[in-house]
C-alpha cells in the first residue's frame, strides 16, 4: 500500500498508542498527544491536524486494512498488515543494531554476559535477558559442535521418575539436566546405564552415540530389552529432549505472555507446542537463515502451528567466525514493542560473534 506521510504518521501513533496501552486507540486520544508533543518540543514547522481530520484519515486507513474496530463506540486497532507495515517502516531504518538500542539496555546487556566463555553459556544465558527486556519468551538454539566427544556420564536418582544427568564432554563442556522419565529408574538401573555409556562410547561423538545406542536397541531388543531402554531413555532425556539434528532449545519468559484470563488457553496451548522441542527448533530452522545479516520478524506463525496464533517470531542467526552457532529471539504477542525488541535481538546476535571470538 501506498500512504502519504499523513496517513504514515497516524498509522504509527495508532499502533504505538496500542502497544504502549492495549487498547483501543480513538482520534482525540491522538490529538491530545499531538498537543502534548508540541508543548514538549515547539516547533513552527508543527502542524496541528484536528481531531476531525484524523478520524477521517483513520476511517481511510481501516477501508485499506490497517485499522479495525473491535466494537462500535471503540477506537481502533491496527491488524496483522499494519504490524507487518510498521516493521518495514523500521526495517528500512536500519533496526536490529546497537545504534537504536538505549545506553541503559545496551549496559544491562553486556553486565548479563560478562564472564561468559562458551557458546552454550551464552545462548542459555540470552534466554533469560531476552525475556526480561522483551517481555516476551526468550529463546536461543544452540547447534551442538558436532566433534564434541563423551568423556563421563553420571546419574543421579533425586526422587521418583526424577533423575540428574551429568554429562562431561572432551571439550571440558559439562552439562547438567533434570529428567523428568516416564517412569521411576531404582539406583542399580542408574549405575548400570552410567557405566554402560561410559565403558561402550568413551570418545565418540554425540551424534554417533544416539546412532549407535539405536541402532543396537534394534539389533538386540529381544535380548536386552530392558537394560537398553533404560539407556536410551537416559541419554535421550540427558542429550537428545532438548534438541533436534544437533540443537539444544533454552526457553525463559513464557509467563511473560500471560496478561489477561482471557490468554490462559492460549498460553497452555502454545506451552503443549514448545514442550515439543522438535517443532520449535524446525521452526526456527523455517525462518532464520544463517546467512542472513538482519533480524527477521515473522508473522502467521499459525501457519506453522496452530498454537502460535496472534504471535509473532523476531530472531537472527548466532555467528562465530562467518559460522552459524544457532539462533536467538523472542516469540511474542503481535501487539509488543518491536523497535526495542528488534534492537536488543540484534544486539545479542552481534554479541555472540564480539565476545566468543578467539583473541588474534
Amino acid at each position: 500500500m501506498r500512504m502519504s506521510p499523513r496517513e504514515r504518521a497516524i498509522l504509527t501513533a495508532v499502533i504505538e498508542a496500542y502497544i504502549a496501552t492495549g487498547e483501543p486507540v480513538g482520534s482525540q486520544t491522538l490529538a491530545s498527544q499531538q498537543e502534548e508533543r508540541r508543548s514538549d518540543v515547539p516547533s513552527q514547522n508543527q502542524k496541528r491536524l484536528s481531531s476531525a481530520t484524523i478520524r477521517s484519515v483513520m476511517a481511510d486507513l481501516a477501508e485499506a486494512g490497517m485499522l479495525e474496530q473491535p466494537h462500535t463506540s471503540a477506537g481502533r486497532i491496527p491488524t496483522a498488515r499494519a504490524f507487518r507495515y510498521y516493521v518495514e517502516q523500521l526495517n528500512g531504518r536500519a533496526q536490529g543494531t546497537a545504534v537504536g538500542l538505549p545506553q541503559e539496555s545496551r549496559s544491562h546487556i553486556d553486565d548479563s554476559f560478562a564472564g561468559v566463555t562458551s557458546a552454550p553459556e551464552f545462548l542459555e544465558r540470552t534466554s533469560h535477558v531476552l525475556a526480561l527486556l522483551s517481555s516476551g519468551v526468550g529463546v536461543a538454539i544452540a547447534t551442538a559442535p558436532g566433534g564434541d566427544a563423551l568423556e563421563h556420564v553420571h546419574f543421579s536418582r533425586l526422587a521418583a521418575a526424577k533423575v540428574l544427568a551429568v554429562v562431561v564432554t572432551k571439550s571440558g563442556l559439562v552439562r547438567d539436566r533434570v529428567l523428568f522419565l516416564d517412569r521411576d529408574l531404582p539406583l542399580t538401573e542408574l549405575e548400570t546405564a552410567a557405566r554402560y555409556l561410559n565403558a561402550n562410547f568413551h570418545g565418540w561423538s554425540m551424534e554417533r552415540i544416539r546412532a549407535e545406542i539405536a541402532r543396537r536397541v534394534e539389533q538386540e531388543r529381544s535380548e536386552y530389552v530392558r537394560l537398553m531402554d533404560s539407556v536410551e531413555q537416559l541419554w535421550h532425556k540427558a542429550m537428545v529432549e532438548s534438541a533436534a539434528a544437533g540443537q539444544v532449545v533454552y526457553i525463559e519468559g513464557v509467563s511473560n505472555l500471560v496478561t489477561s484470563e482471557a490468554d490462559r488457553e492460549q498460553l497452555r496451548q502454545m506451552m503443549s507446542a514448545l514442550e515439543e522441542k522438535q517443532r520449535l527448533v524446525e521452526l526456527l530452522n523455517a525462518y532464520v537463515d544463517a546467512r542472513q545479516e538482519s533480524v527477521r520478524v515473522v508473522f502467521d506463525l499459525e501457519d506453522y502451528a496452530p498454537e502460535m496464533r496472534n504471535l509473532v517470531l523476531i530472531a537472527a542467526p548466532a555467528r562465530l567466525a562467518g559460522k552459524g552457532h544457532g539462533a536467538v529471539g523472542v516469540i511474542g504477542p503481535t501487539r509488543m514493542h518491536y523497535e526495542n525488541t528488534m534492537n536488543a535481538v540484534g544486539y545479542i546476535a552481534g554479541l555472540f560473534d564480539r565476545m566468543l571470538q578467539p583473541p588474534q
